[in-house]
């Protein structure tokens, strides 16, 4: 078992479209449905692995490009770690306060480390000044336990 780090920030609009943050059926519509559905259906397909956007569901970040990948860390802590890093770097461009306070900051990472360490995906979002958004995810991976038919992208 070992853990990705993933980051996006970007747009709160973009992050928005959720139509391009979930995975597309698993079956395609039937061949005579209405032709705008088929479409919409291979255009889906064709954009939720190749985009950059946070998925609706954390685990499907390991079907994103191998590029997305920020970090891969085999213990929970050191993953953990890197999101501390990350929050602390990004504090001064959250419009909460919450999570950058020391105390506040140390039950998020002690609580990420723990459901890491149980198998879980750990995902966060913060509104950056207006109107970006930062997400932050860790993927357990080698299996994922929300969806063990996943791959690991570094595979």
């Amino acid at each position: 078992m070992h853990h990705h780090g993933y980051l996006w920030t970007g747009p709160k609009d973009r992050f928005d479209q959720e139509a391009l943050r979930r995975p597309p059926h698993p079956e395609p519509p039937p061949p005579d449905s209405r032709p705008e559905l088929i479409r919409r259906y291979r255009e889906v397909a064709a954009e939720f692995p190749a985009s950059d956007l946070p998925p609706l569901e954390t685990a499907y970040w390991l079907v994103k490009p191998r590029s997305l990948v920020r970090g891969t860390w085999p213990d929970a802590g050191e993953a953990a770690a890197w999101l501390r890093e990350r929050l602390t770097e990004y504090a001064p461009r959250l419009t909460s306060g919450a999570p950058c306070d020391p105390g506040h900051l140390s039950l998020l990472v002690a609580s990420a480390a723990d459901r890491l360490g149980s198998g879980a995906d750990v995902s966060f979002g913060f509104y950056l000044e207006r109107p970006s958004y930062l997400s932050l995810s860790l993927v357990t991976c080698s299996p994922n336990r929300g969806n063990s038919a996943l791959r690991c992208p570094l595979a």
